[in-house]
């Protein structure tokens, strides 16, 4: 059982930065590829990034490329989300979710276990 705990959202206006963070708790957490999603108001869960359990291999939605970026630290059972130079259009409810299989997270938008979300939002 992992549960996923997410902080670091909050109000900003467009063009700042965020750090979001997701605590994990077990001894297991190296085992999981672990990834970020975002759910808008009205619209469906999408893809944000996701990284491999040794950070090796990491992958993104087009949307976010060159601004979003994902790592993790195993020691602290944690993985992060710097988000920079945000956009209205980046408004959500970020989740993170943790998967034996990085591939699953990225095409299928399923995981083993999900955060409960902390919201983003961006004013013009």
């Amino acid at each position: 059982q992992v549960q996923l705990v997410e902080s670091g959202g909050g109000l900003v206006q467009a063009g700042a930065s965020l750090r979001l963070s997701c605590a994990a708790s077990g001894r297991t957490f190296s085992s999981y590829a672990m990834g970020w999603f975002r759910q808008a108001p009205g619209k469906e869960r999408e893809f944000v990034a996701s990284i491999s359990g040794s950070a090796g291999t990491t992958s993104y939605a087009d949307s976010v490329k060159g601004r979003f970026t994902i790592s993790r630290d195993n020691a602290r059972n944690t993985v992060y989300l710097q988000v920079n130079s945000l956009k209205p259009e980046d408004t959500a409810v970020y989740y993170c979710a943790a998967d034996k299989s990085q591939i699953r997270l990225r095409l299928a938008l399923k995981a083993d276990y999900w955060g409960q979300g902390t919201q983003v939002t961006v004013s013009s």
